[in-house]
């Protein structure tokens, strides 16, 4: 018999260099994308790099060991490489001229040069990948593939497209900036002004990827909500007269503060209505309510500082019963006035159900169902679910609640949402329908 006491003394597995390379990188490729960006001047070639660096890393680590600080080694890397490219294909002293002093230093950071220039190379990375040569679409496709490391099937559920046309968009827009020549900066004036609306939806995408996993076993992935809430904070600091640029900065606050009571004991999702609101995250509220006030006084507010000001209404609430829902509800009205998507009336059917009742909420969601952009997701019988639950059509609730199981690629809500269906009462069953 072996003695357990032995298995108990021992440490627990170190992860394995590849497991582990896989995480730094997934964390750090945006960083260092752009530093070989910064230096080439190409998306392209600066994501040819950074994947060649993650196979030197993969040969060389097993046999040096990890460094201290493995993404300042792939990071150094990339740039190194970058520079040894740009002495091969181009002449030296051109070339030099326009890196600066990049090409000399171990810095990664260039200090801005003047008051409106942005001292990190992953928002200069967010801006080139916005330019306005590609279309709206394509720049949210690149800038969520470059910066938040986002798979081509994870972009195109968030964008509720085939992944073959995110595929598409991705390789084409790589070519149209590298064919206009765009240069790896963040622009000034009317031509800033002109990238702003894409770089607001990048980061807003960015971090609903990190909100709520398009797929795996986890339901959150704090690394995205966390650049997403960086560039956010970099860009309000930037543009300071931007209304919707705090707008998105107070959403995106506020909906950070709920990460800790999102997910229970093994990461089991938490529904709102059961969040224990004492583990809501003060500080980032109170940030979240400053950067609304920035945004205005709510008569002129936009899509994001609506949004904000929706999630400012259940930050306030002490508890889920005290939620102003009509308040609530109004918001989305005008939401879904300013920029009316499928999504929002979705939600809006939510906040409707709270005060006008399940049925009458019903009617609207069931009036989504022949939405294409909705065809797939599985937020729509999620919702539907819950109505019918309520209306105690348990059968159908459940049958909503299975379909939306097997809509996601989540396994944490897949795992909530087969929980909500196998906890409806079962006709004939003792204490079920009658």
């Amino acid at each position: 018999m072996e003695d357990v006491t032995e298995h108990a003394a021992r440490p627990p597995a170190r992860p394995s260099v590849r497991d582990t390379l896989d995480t730094v990188f997934r964390l750090e490729s945006a960083r260092i994308i752009a530093t070989a960006a910064r230096v080439l001047g190409d998306l392209g070639l600066a994501e040819e790099i950074a994947q060649d660096v993650l196979l030197a890393a993969l040969e060389q680590w097993p046999a040096t060991g990890v460094p201290d600080r493995p993404g300042a080694w792939l990071t150094a890397a990339a740039r190194n490489r970058a520079v040894d490219l740009v002495r091969r294909r181009e002449t030296y002293a051109r070339k030099l001229a326009e890196v600066g002093r990049t090409l000399g230093t171990e810095t990664y950071d260039p200090e801005p040069s003047g008051p409106g220039d942005i001292d990190d190379d992953v928002l200069r990375l967010v801006f080139t990948a916005c330019h306005p040569v590609l279309s709206a679409a394509a720049r949210a496709a690149l800038t969520l593939r470059l910066v938040g490391g986002l798979r081509t099937d994870e972009i195109a559920r968030a964008f509720l497209v085939p992944e073959a046309t995110v595929a598409q968009r991705i390789v084409r827009a790589k070519r149209t900036l590298a064919k206009a020549g765009v240069r790896f900066e963040v622009p000034y004036g009317e031509e800033r002004a002109a990238r702003l609306g894409s770089v607001l939806e990048v980061v807003y995408l960015i971090f609903n990827e990190g909100y709520a996993a398009t797929a795996g076993d986890d339901l959150l992935r704090p690394g995205l909500c966390e650049d997403a809430l960086r560039l956010a904070r970099g860009l309000a600091a930037l543009m300071p007269g931007e209304s919707e640029v705090h707008g998105l900065a107070a959403l995106l606050e506020l909906q950070s503060s709920r990460a800790p009571a999102r997910t229970g004991p093994g990461g089991r999702p938490v529904l709102l209505a059961d969040q224990d609101r004492r583990r809501w995250n003060r500080l980032l509220v109170r940030r979240g309510f400053e950067a609304l006030a920035r945004a205005g006084d709510g008569r002129s507010y936009g899509p994001y500082a609506l949004q904000a000001a929706i999630a400012a209404c259940h930050a306030r609430a002490a508890a889920y019963e005290e939620t102003d829902w009509r308040t609530i509800a109004g918001l989305y009205g005008r939401l879904a006035a300013l920029a009316p998507s499928p999504v929002v009336e979705l939600n809006r059917a939510v906040a409707v159900s709270m005060t006008e009742g399940p049925a009458a909420a019903l009617a609207l969601v069931d009036a989504l169902a022949a939405e294409p952009a909705l065809d797939g997701y599985h937020l729509l019988p999620s919702v539907r679910g819950d109505l019918l639950a309520r209306l105690g059509r348990h059968a159908e609730a459940r049958e909503a609640f299975e379909r939306a199981a097997a809509l996601t690629r989540n396994e944490s809500e897949r795992s909530l949402l087969r929980a909500r269906a196998a906890a409806l009462p079962v006709p004939g069953a003792p204490g079920g329908e009658g």
